[in-house]
């Protein structure tokens, strides 16, 4: 009590104040300034504001706050405060601080905020600094605190997180083990919660998912939800889950941003690819939808955010998708795996764009000819198909020659045109046959060989109320309706 009461006595006297309250609101205003904390740190008012956090039951809520929020501010770039903070064991403190204090969801977590920022200040000392706070809170601590529903605290956990992990290899491994990837999924599962995106929390995600490709564990794990859900349907426990469709949404989010000028690894690349493969077995294609992404469906969203991620790789320089030690930049590893046979099966397989669709004759039945083919789950499906199509076209013949074995060029000459349910759909397909003709005489010479055998009306493509003409001039295919 003694040793308490001298402690408040010194505080009193540093500030010119009455009260404990008065005297930790007037060393913050100080503290505001880097002079002023310069000059409380030669009084080593940090030491003291630290033994009034060993006594926190003795605290008003109020004086405790200002005392972390004090600490926060004689820690804000100020070296010697800094190194004073992890000479006296602050981290320590303030960790069996957290501790007595107890972390939920729902409570006043204005005091674990202020922690959390007081922690990264300190963290961005330095790797000395970096290591003492992680080996006091990974992986425990920093799980506790991801457990934690909040807005306020979950943006500073990824700050200190990502900062401790970037400077130390050691520290970056441990990330990417089981209970660091626990960490992540905590995170994820908070920012479902408060819907809360920020740059702290792409940089950490891009880090773990791009540079590292450890989407797989965390997708894996984000699908146990999925079974806790339906845990006597062994059907759904198939299907995928609304935490697995916005891990995808905000990395597509992420790499659409360009956040932290992310590099994304081959591994990462085939990943989605491989979840867009399984999950187009699950989704329903027998209704057209009338909404863009999100949709509501798990499957649905988990397939086009899948797209979206496929579209933005793929439309990337190749310095940006493949790491230095990677002789196969990720475009070609991709078509390697099938990507333009995929792309090209589930085009054909889908119908027309609607105002084709318009055009085509009917058959004496009176129905459609063309009803049977999938429909577009979403707005912006077909699109996202035609764009990926296009991107990994540009100036790889190999893909080129591919699309016209595949007997996609046609195909694709359909989908130059305007489509209510897929915005920019004509001038995506304008980009992907620029893209499939560019430098290949094979495939200019295909479509004006069918122009001067009169070869491309095919059935098909009359069906569709359409003719192919080639520009005499440039030699290039455009669509004319002839209905």
């Amino acid at each position: 009590m003694d040793d308490m009461r001298n402690v408040h006595k010194q505080l009193l006297v540093a500030a010119d104040s009455s009260t404990l309250t008065e005297a930790l609101e007037s060393l913050i205003e100080t503290a505001k300034t880097s002079d002023g904390r310069l000059d409380l740190a030669s009084k080593h008012i940090l030491v003291l504001v630290l033994n009034l956090c060993q006594s926190p039951l003795k605290l008003s809520s109020q004086d405790l706050l200002l005392s972390i929020k004090l600490l926060r501010n004689l820690c804000a770039g100020e070296i010697k405060n800094q190194n004073l903070f992890i000479e006296q064991n602050g981290v320590g403190i303030i960790s069996s601080l957290i501790t007595s204090l107890g972390l939920s969801s729902g409570s006043d977590n204005r005091i674990l905020h202020m922690v959390l920022q007081l922690l990264g200040n300190v963290s961005l000392a330095g790797e000395e600094h970096c290591a003492v706070v992680w080996r006091q809170f990974y992986p425990l601590g920093f799980l506790d605190v991801a457990r934690v529903q909040s807005k306020e605290t979950c943006g500073t956990l990824c700050m200190i997180i990502y900062t401790c992990s970037e400077g130390s290899n050691e520290r970056s491994l441990e990330l990417f083990t089981d209970p660091g990837l626990d960490i992540v999924v905590e995170i994820i599962r908070t920012l479902i919660v408060v819907g809360f995106r920020e740059d702290w929390v792409k940089l950490l995600l891009s880090k773990v998912c791009f540079d590292k490709s450890y989407v797989s564990p965390i997708f894996s794990k984000l699908s146990l939800a999925v079974e806790a859900e339906n845990p006597n349907d062994s059907e759904s426990r198939t299907n995928f889950g609304a935490e697995q469709a916005f891990l995808l949404s905000i990395l597509s989010e992420i790499i659409n941003d360009q956040v932290g000028d992310n590099v994304v690894s081959r591994d990462f690349s085939l990943c989605i690819f491989t979840i867009l493969t399984t999950v187009v077995e699950i989704v329903d294609f027998r209704s057209t939808g009338k909404s863009s992404l999100p949709t509501g469906s798990s499957d649905i969203d988990v397939m086009g955010y899948s797209f979206c991620i496929l579209r933005d790789i793929t439309a990337r320089d190749s310095s940006k998708v493949t790491n230095r030690d990677e002789e196969e930049d990720v475009v070609d590893m991709l078509v390697s795996f099938g990507l333009i046979k995929f792309l090209i099966t589930l085009l054909r397989n889908l119908e027309p764009p609607a105002i084709i669709r318009k055009t085509m004759v009917q058959t004496k039945d009176g129905t459609s000819s063309q009803s049977s083919k999938y429909k577009c789950p979403y707005r912006g499906f077909r699109r996202e198909v035609v764009a990926i199509i296009g991107n990994c076209s540009y100036r790889k013949k190999h893909v080129q020659d591919e699309i016209r074995e595949q007997d996609g060029i046609l195909l694709l000459l359909q989908q130059c045109t305007t489509d209510d349910d897929n915005p920019f759909l004509r001038e995506w397909g304008i980009w992907s046959m620029r893209n499939i003709f560019e430098g290949n005489l094979e495939n200019q010479r295909l479509v004006a060989d069918l122009e001067l055998q009169k070869s491309l009306d095919t059935p098909d493509i009359a069906e569709l109320g359409l003719r192919v003409e080639v520009n005499p001039d440039t030699r290039r295919p455009k669509l004319v309706n002839i209905s």
